[in-house]
Protein backbone atom coordinates (compact mmCIF):
# COMPACT_ATOMS: atom_id res chain seq x y z
CA UNK A 1 0.00 0.00 0.00
CA UNK A 2 2.87 2.53 0.98
CA UNK A 3 4.69 1.65 -2.12
CA UNK A 4 1.28 2.34 -4.47
CA UNK A 5 0.91 5.70 -2.40
CA UNK A 6 4.11 6.79 -3.18
CA UNK A 7 3.68 5.74 -7.18
CA UNK A 8 0.47 7.44 -7.11
CA UNK A 9 1.70 10.88 -5.71
CA UNK A 10 4.46 10.84 -8.20
CA UNK A 11 1.93 10.61 -11.05
CA UNK A 12 -0.32 13.62 -9.31
CA UNK A 13 3.28 15.37 -9.82
CA UNK A 14 3.79 14.67 -13.29
CA UNK A 15 0.36 15.60 -14.00
CA UNK A 16 0.07 18.62 -12.74
CA UNK A 17 3.81 19.83 -14.14
CA UNK A 18 2.12 19.00 -17.13
CA UNK A 19 -0.86 21.20 -16.63
CA UNK A 20 1.69 24.12 -16.31
CA UNK A 21 2.15 26.11 -19.65
CA UNK A 22 5.94 26.02 -20.87
CA UNK A 23 7.60 29.40 -20.56
CA UNK A 24 7.67 32.28 -22.89
CA UNK A 25 10.40 32.52 -24.63
CA UNK A 26 11.30 36.36 -24.41
CA UNK A 27 10.32 38.57 -27.49
CA UNK A 28 12.21 41.82 -29.12
CA UNK A 29 9.82 44.20 -30.49
CA UNK A 30 12.04 46.48 -33.51
CA UNK A 31 11.24 50.32 -32.03
CA UNK A 32 10.83 51.99 -28.88
CA UNK A 33 8.67 55.20 -27.83
CA UNK A 34 10.35 57.39 -25.69
CA UNK A 35 9.87 60.82 -23.74
CA UNK A 36 8.87 63.96 -25.55
CA UNK A 37 10.67 66.77 -24.01
CA UNK A 38 8.59 69.94 -24.58
CA UNK A 39 8.77 72.57 -27.58
CA UNK A 40 8.18 72.62 -30.92
CA UNK A 41 9.39 69.89 -33.53
CA UNK A 42 13.36 72.14 -34.25
CA UNK A 43 13.04 72.62 -30.25
CA UNK A 44 12.64 68.84 -29.56
CA UNK A 45 15.45 67.43 -32.42
CA UNK A 46 17.52 70.05 -30.69
CA UNK A 47 16.80 68.46 -27.39
CA UNK A 48 16.47 65.08 -28.36
CA UNK A 49 20.31 65.19 -30.05
CA UNK A 50 21.37 67.28 -27.33
CA UNK A 51 20.54 64.42 -24.82
CA UNK A 52 21.93 61.83 -27.07
CA UNK A 53 25.41 63.72 -26.99
CA UNK A 54 25.26 64.32 -22.87
CA UNK A 55 25.45 59.97 -23.35
CA UNK A 56 28.51 59.59 -25.67
CA UNK A 57 26.45 59.79 -29.04
CA UNK A 58 27.79 61.53 -31.64
CA UNK A 59 25.44 62.96 -34.50
CA UNK A 60 26.36 61.91 -37.61
CA UNK A 61 23.02 62.82 -39.27
CA UNK A 62 19.93 64.05 -39.84
CA UNK A 63 17.16 64.46 -42.36
CA UNK A 64 13.53 64.89 -42.75
CA UNK A 65 12.27 62.39 -44.73
CA UNK A 66 8.63 63.96 -45.40
CA UNK A 67 6.88 66.79 -43.61
CA UNK A 68 6.77 66.53 -39.90
CA UNK A 69 9.07 63.84 -39.44
CA UNK A 70 12.81 63.89 -38.85
CA UNK A 71 15.17 61.21 -38.71
CA UNK A 72 18.56 61.55 -36.32
CA UNK A 73 21.51 59.43 -36.98
CA UNK A 74 23.88 58.77 -34.07
CA UNK A 75 26.78 56.33 -33.13
CA UNK A 76 29.09 55.13 -30.36
CA UNK A 77 32.35 53.25 -29.85
CA UNK A 78 30.21 50.23 -28.85
CA UNK A 79 28.14 50.44 -32.06
CA UNK A 80 31.57 50.79 -34.03
CA UNK A 81 33.24 48.20 -32.29
CA UNK A 82 30.07 45.63 -32.30
CA UNK A 83 29.29 46.65 -36.27
CA UNK A 84 33.30 46.24 -36.52
CA UNK A 85 32.89 42.70 -35.22
CA UNK A 86 30.27 41.23 -36.89
CA UNK A 87 30.07 40.08 -40.76
CA UNK A 88 28.08 43.07 -42.42
CA UNK A 89 27.95 44.61 -39.16
CA UNK A 90 27.94 48.11 -40.34
CA UNK A 91 24.52 47.81 -41.18
CA UNK A 92 23.92 48.28 -37.76
CA UNK A 93 26.54 51.29 -36.50
CA UNK A 94 24.25 53.90 -36.37
CA UNK A 95 21.83 54.11 -34.12
CA UNK A 96 18.26 55.83 -35.44
CA UNK A 97 16.10 57.90 -33.73
CA UNK A 98 12.68 60.07 -34.55
CA UNK A 99 10.80 62.31 -33.78
CA UNK A 100 7.55 62.43 -35.61
CA UNK A 101 4.35 64.47 -35.44
CA UNK A 102 1.01 62.28 -34.99
CA UNK A 103 -2.05 64.29 -34.67
CA UNK A 104 -0.71 67.59 -33.58
CA UNK A 105 1.49 65.77 -30.99
CA UNK A 106 5.69 64.91 -31.54
CA UNK A 107 6.69 61.60 -30.88
CA UNK A 108 10.22 60.67 -30.23
CA UNK A 109 11.01 57.35 -30.72
CA UNK A 110 13.98 54.77 -31.56
CA UNK A 111 14.83 51.80 -33.00
CA UNK A 112 15.26 48.90 -30.16
CA UNK A 113 19.42 48.10 -30.08
CA UNK A 114 19.04 44.71 -28.78
CA UNK A 115 16.37 43.79 -31.46
CA UNK A 116 18.44 45.19 -34.41
CA UNK A 117 21.53 44.17 -33.05
CA UNK A 118 20.25 40.28 -32.80
CA UNK A 119 19.11 40.17 -36.44
CA UNK A 120 22.59 41.76 -37.43
CA UNK A 121 24.52 39.69 -35.59
CA UNK A 122 25.61 42.89 -33.19
CA UNK A 123 24.44 41.30 -30.38
CA UNK A 124 21.52 42.83 -27.56
CA UNK A 125 24.20 45.87 -27.53
CA UNK A 126 22.81 45.91 -23.52
CA UNK A 127 25.33 49.20 -23.51
CA UNK A 128 23.79 50.94 -26.08
CA UNK A 129 20.00 50.46 -24.31
CA UNK A 130 21.50 51.70 -21.21
CA UNK A 131 22.51 54.50 -22.64
CA UNK A 132 19.48 55.65 -24.31
CA UNK A 133 16.94 55.13 -22.12
CA UNK A 134 18.85 57.55 -19.77
CA UNK A 135 19.17 59.81 -22.91
CA UNK A 136 15.55 59.66 -24.50
CA UNK A 137 13.42 57.42 -22.29
CA UNK A 138 11.81 54.21 -22.25
CA UNK A 139 8.08 54.39 -22.33
CA UNK A 140 7.68 50.68 -24.50
CA UNK A 141 8.42 48.37 -26.66
CA UNK A 142 6.54 48.66 -30.50
CA UNK A 143 6.37 47.51 -34.17
CA UNK A 144 5.44 43.92 -33.51
CA UNK A 145 3.71 41.34 -31.88
CA UNK A 146 7.51 39.96 -31.34
CA UNK A 147 9.86 38.18 -32.31
CA UNK A 148 12.14 35.41 -30.01
CA UNK A 149 15.61 36.09 -30.48
CA UNK A 150 16.49 32.68 -31.89
CA UNK A 151 14.56 33.02 -34.62
CA UNK A 152 15.74 36.75 -35.07
CA UNK A 153 19.15 36.17 -35.68
CA UNK A 154 21.20 35.93 -38.98
CA UNK A 155 20.33 33.33 -41.03
CA UNK A 156 16.74 32.66 -39.48
CA UNK A 157 15.10 35.93 -39.62
CA UNK A 158 12.90 36.20 -43.33
CA UNK A 159 9.40 37.15 -43.35
CA UNK A 160 8.51 33.81 -45.75
CA UNK A 161 9.79 30.73 -47.94
CA UNK A 162 11.39 32.57 -50.25
CA UNK A 163 11.90 36.16 -48.98
CA UNK A 164 15.77 37.03 -48.56
CA UNK A 165 17.76 36.70 -45.18
CA UNK A 166 20.68 38.92 -43.51
CA UNK A 167 23.17 37.34 -45.66
CA UNK A 168 21.72 37.75 -48.55
CA UNK A 169 23.40 41.26 -49.87
CA UNK A 170 22.70 43.29 -52.54
CA UNK A 171 26.06 43.77 -54.80
CA UNK A 172 25.27 47.39 -56.25
CA UNK A 173 28.69 47.68 -57.88
CA UNK A 174 32.35 46.74 -57.86
CA UNK A 175 35.49 48.89 -58.51
CA UNK A 176 39.36 48.21 -59.00
CA UNK A 177 39.81 49.89 -55.14
CA UNK A 178 37.97 51.20 -52.29
CA UNK A 179 38.93 54.47 -52.58
CA UNK A 180 37.68 54.80 -56.35
CA UNK A 181 33.59 53.29 -54.62
CA UNK A 182 34.13 55.97 -51.93
CA UNK A 183 34.81 58.65 -54.00
CA UNK A 184 31.84 57.69 -56.50
CA UNK A 185 29.56 57.40 -53.95
CA UNK A 186 30.55 60.67 -52.42
CA UNK A 187 29.76 61.92 -55.67
CA UNK A 188 26.89 60.75 -56.75
CA UNK A 189 24.93 61.38 -53.66
CA UNK A 190 25.97 64.94 -53.62
CA UNK A 191 24.00 65.15 -57.21
CA UNK A 192 21.43 63.72 -55.50
CA UNK A 193 21.61 60.65 -57.85
CA UNK A 194 18.18 58.14 -57.89
CA UNK A 195 16.72 60.89 -56.10
CA UNK A 196 18.42 60.36 -52.77
CA UNK A 197 20.12 62.61 -50.40
CA UNK A 198 23.20 61.69 -48.35
CA UNK A 199 22.15 61.72 -44.53
CA UNK A 200 25.42 60.18 -42.70
CA UNK A 201 28.86 58.31 -43.27
CA UNK A 202 30.90 56.26 -41.09
CA UNK A 203 34.34 54.86 -41.46
CA UNK A 204 34.70 51.61 -39.53
CA UNK A 205 38.69 52.24 -38.10
CA UNK A 206 41.32 49.78 -39.44
CA UNK A 207 38.92 48.52 -42.59
CA UNK A 208 38.42 49.72 -45.66
CA UNK A 209 34.57 49.62 -44.55
CA UNK A 210 32.36 52.77 -45.39
CA UNK A 211 28.84 53.01 -44.19
CA UNK A 212 25.95 55.80 -46.07
CA UNK A 213 22.91 56.95 -44.77
CA UNK A 214 20.80 57.12 -48.18
CA UNK A 215 17.49 58.81 -47.83
CA UNK A 216 15.07 58.73 -50.79
CA UNK A 217 12.80 61.86 -50.72
CA UNK A 218 12.83 61.93 -54.71
CA UNK A 219 13.12 58.50 -56.12
CA UNK A 220 12.74 58.21 -59.76
CA UNK A 221 9.86 61.07 -59.53
CA UNK A 222 5.91 60.82 -58.87
CA UNK A 223 5.46 60.14 -62.47
CA UNK A 224 7.40 56.68 -62.87
CA UNK A 225 4.87 54.42 -61.06
CA UNK A 226 6.94 52.83 -58.42
CA UNK A 227 6.66 53.59 -54.97
CA UNK A 228 10.65 54.20 -54.41
CA UNK A 229 10.38 57.58 -51.97
CA UNK A 230 10.34 57.17 -48.12
CA UNK A 231 7.19 59.04 -48.14
CA UNK A 232 5.60 56.25 -50.70
CA UNK A 233 6.39 53.41 -48.67
CA UNK A 234 6.19 54.77 -45.37
CA UNK A 235 2.77 56.01 -45.99
CA UNK A 236 1.68 51.98 -46.46
CA UNK A 237 3.30 50.46 -43.54
CA UNK A 238 3.91 52.81 -41.14
CA UNK A 239 0.20 53.91 -40.08
CA UNK A 240 -0.14 52.54 -36.15
CA UNK A 241 -0.69 54.76 -32.97
CA UNK A 242 3.44 54.71 -32.25
CA UNK A 243 5.35 55.97 -35.50
CA UNK A 244 8.11 54.11 -36.46
CA UNK A 245 10.37 56.64 -38.73
CA UNK A 246 13.35 55.59 -37.15
CA UNK A 247 13.41 52.39 -39.58
CA UNK A 248 14.55 55.21 -42.31
CA UNK A 249 17.20 56.17 -44.07
CA UNK A 250 18.41 53.42 -45.66
CA UNK A 251 22.21 52.01 -45.47
CA UNK A 252 24.63 51.74 -48.30
CA UNK A 253 28.16 50.13 -47.23
CA UNK A 254 31.30 50.30 -49.23
CA UNK A 255 33.10 47.02 -48.31
CA UNK A 256 36.73 46.84 -49.99
CA UNK A 257 36.13 47.07 -53.50
CA UNK A 258 32.13 46.43 -53.28
CA UNK A 259 29.43 48.82 -52.52
CA UNK A 260 26.13 46.92 -51.25
CA UNK A 261 23.20 46.92 -49.28
CA UNK A 262 20.35 44.55 -47.50
CA UNK A 263 17.86 43.91 -50.38
CA UNK A 264 14.54 46.04 -49.82
CA UNK A 265 12.48 42.63 -48.85
CA UNK A 266 14.34 41.98 -45.94
CA UNK A 267 15.09 45.42 -45.01
CA UNK A 268 11.35 46.44 -44.69
CA UNK A 269 10.08 43.24 -43.19
CA UNK A 270 12.64 43.22 -40.21
CA UNK A 271 11.90 46.72 -39.29
CA UNK A 272 7.83 45.92 -40.17
CA UNK A 273 7.86 42.04 -39.31
CA UNK A 274 3.93 42.09 -38.24
CA UNK A 275 2.99 43.86 -42.08
CA UNK A 276 0.41 41.07 -43.90
CA UNK A 277 1.27 40.14 -47.22
CA UNK A 278 -2.09 41.86 -48.72
CA UNK A 279 -4.55 44.46 -47.64
CA UNK A 280 -4.66 48.38 -47.80
CA UNK A 281 -1.51 48.35 -45.38
CA UNK A 282 0.41 45.05 -46.75
CA UNK A 283 3.48 44.38 -48.47
CA UNK A 284 1.20 44.13 -52.14
CA UNK A 285 0.48 48.19 -51.83
CA UNK A 286 4.75 48.40 -52.15
CA UNK A 287 5.55 45.78 -54.03
CA UNK A 288 7.97 47.59 -56.60
CA UNK A 289 9.13 49.15 -53.87
CA UNK A 290 12.35 47.26 -53.00
CA UNK A 291 13.09 47.81 -56.89
CA UNK A 292 12.75 51.00 -56.54
CA UNK A 293 14.86 51.12 -53.61
CA UNK A 294 17.80 49.38 -55.31
CA UNK A 295 17.34 51.34 -58.36
CA UNK A 296 18.24 54.19 -56.30
CA UNK A 297 21.14 52.98 -54.57
CA UNK A 298 22.58 50.97 -57.75
CA UNK A 299 22.81 54.90 -59.09
CA UNK A 300 24.31 55.98 -56.44
CA UNK A 301 26.89 53.12 -56.25
CA UNK A 302 27.16 54.15 -60.17
CA UNK A 303 25.87 51.01 -61.43
CA UNK A 304 25.16 51.28 -65.26
CA UNK A 305 22.92 48.25 -66.59
CA UNK A 306 23.96 48.28 -70.04
CA UNK A 307 28.24 48.51 -68.78
CA UNK A 308 27.49 45.72 -66.13
CA UNK A 309 29.53 46.30 -63.07
CA UNK A 310 32.07 49.14 -63.13
CA UNK A 311 35.75 49.59 -62.47
CA UNK A 312 35.69 53.77 -62.50
CA UNK A 313 31.72 54.07 -61.98
CA UNK A 314 31.78 56.26 -64.16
Amino acid sequence: MKRLSVLSHAWLVLLLLSSVPPAQAAKLKPFILGDTPAGGAVEVVAKTEASLQAQGFRIVGSYSPYAGATAICATNDALIAAAAAAENGGFGVAQRVSVTEVDGKLQVAYVNPAYLGTAYGLGKLEGVSAKLKSALGRKLEFGAKGVEARKLVPGKYHYMMGMPYFHDVTLLNKFDDHDTAVATVERNLAAGKGGTKKVYRIDLPGKQVSVFGVGIPQGDGPDDGRKDTDKEVMAIIDYREHRSTAALPYELIVQGKEVMALPGRYRIAVHFPDTRMAGKHGFTKIMSSPKGIRLALEAVAGYDKKKGFSASGQ
